[in-house]
């Protein structure tokens, strides 16, 4: 059977083909630009949630412990001094001898002892990561924890806190000791003078220097509650933030300004109530603990009732509960309360960073989604 050609066909082919190819070309090359055009938003939002994470812990690490540090050795000092009339209970009372000590001493003055803390921290952190390896008890907690492990954590920050306390000693000696009575310390004096401290394990009463085993229970009750106060706090307030996102959720496309404060702003306020919480709850047993770890270091600090000159700290406690009925006879019970307006000063400053980065979030996500709608009519 002979096959006839056909008059035109292979023309009529040949003519189809570019135009098939022409439309899948087409068709690639608006893919192509809608890939283009995502890739940019995509990698936006990925770049402004690494700076943003990057920028709250910053932020949040320099709130903790560099500008709210000066508050923090005016009130150690104030709560040492059984001997201040001036219990500093309001604020104003703060800022006027804070200026007056830096103009006596220097504007570093009220940062005295900050290397020593961060070396603290720096230990007791290392303590956890190290018995975490070594023993059963979990570093991290969840919401599914059971029971066991939540004793567990709490055992294994108990033995954090233990293996702190000779060097927590050290650094508040650092942190009130007047400039004027002695030399600034090194970075690692506080480490030096911990191993010096923890070979004094049970010396004799007559030193007024209290043994390790008489610092370290109450410094562990304090550090234990200050650690599940904070923590239920963050968790209450976290959940409550939480559940108000899901019913309050908006279903649009795009970057909302809302969702960027959802994903970072509730960590902060929750950090910033958990500690305010816990500072104030435990603030008693905070003076008490200060007290008796400065007692017989022979520690010499700054007169914070005038602001200038310094005073000896002398003090002959026993323990905690001695302590405490000795300042209610002596000082009243504001006198636990003393310094309680440098709290009431970090805070407000804390407080005042927090409005102005919810201000800057709140731009930068203006500006964001504006941009992403801008591209999107284009």
């Amino acid at each position: 059977m002979t096959m006839r050609r056909i008059p035109g066909a292979e023309d009529e082919v040949r003519a189809g083909l570019p135009a098939s190819k022409d439309h899948v070309l087409m068709s690639q090359e608006e893919i192509m630009r809608a890939v283009q055009r995502a890739t940019p938003r995509k990698s936006e939002k990925e770049n402004f949630h690494r700076i943003a994470g990057f920028g709250i812990g910053l932020a949040s690490l320099l709130m903790d412990n560099v500008l709210s540090y000066p508050f923090i050795v005016f009130r150690r000092q104030t709560q040492v001094n059984h001997q201040a009339y001036r219990y500093h209970l309001q604020p104003f009372s703060v800022i006027q001898v804070i200026v007056s000590l830096q103009r006596q001493h220097g504007f570093v003055t009220m940062w005295k002892g900050i290397s020593s803390a961060f070396v603290v921290q720096g230990i007791s952190l290392g303590s956890e990561t190290l018995l975490a390896q070594l023993t059963p008890f979990p570093k991290e907690m969840s919401s599914h924890s059971t029971p066991k492990q939540l004793a567990g954590h709490v055992a294994l920050k108990a033995l954090a806190i233990t293996i702190t306390t000779p060097f927590l000693s050290a650094s508040l000696v650092e942190s009130v000791q007047s400039d004027i009575a002695s030399d600034r310390p090194g970075v690692l004096d506080c480490v030096k003078e911990g191993f010096t401290r923890l070979a004094g394990w049970g010396m004799p009463q007559a030193t007024r220097l209290l043994p390790m085993y008489i610092l370290v229970p109450p410094t562990i009750a304090h550090g234990l509650s200050r650690y599940l106060i904070t923590s239920s706090v963050q968790y209450s307030y976290l959940a409550i933030s939480r559940r108000n996102q899901r019913s309050n959720r908006d279903t649009g496309d795009g970057l909302q300004p809302r969702n960027m404060l959802d994903a970072f702003f509730p960590e902060l306020v929750a950090s910033f109530l958990g500690n305010l919480t816990a500072d104030c709850v435990l603030y008693p047993l905070e003076t008490v603990l200060t007290r008796l770890h400065i007692q017989g270091t022979r520690t010499i600090i700054d007169n914070t009732d005038l602001g200038h000159g310094v005073i000896p700290v002398s003090t002959r406690y026993e323990g905690v509960l001695h302590c405490f009925r000795v300042i209610q006879a002596e000082e009243g019970v504001e006198g636990l309360f003393k310094g309680f307006g440098a709290i009431l000063l970090q805070y407000a400053l804390h407080a005042a960073i927090l409005k102005l980065t919810h201000a800057v979030f709140v731009r930068i996500c203006e500006e964001l989604a504006a941009r992403e709608q801008q591209t999107n009519q284009e």
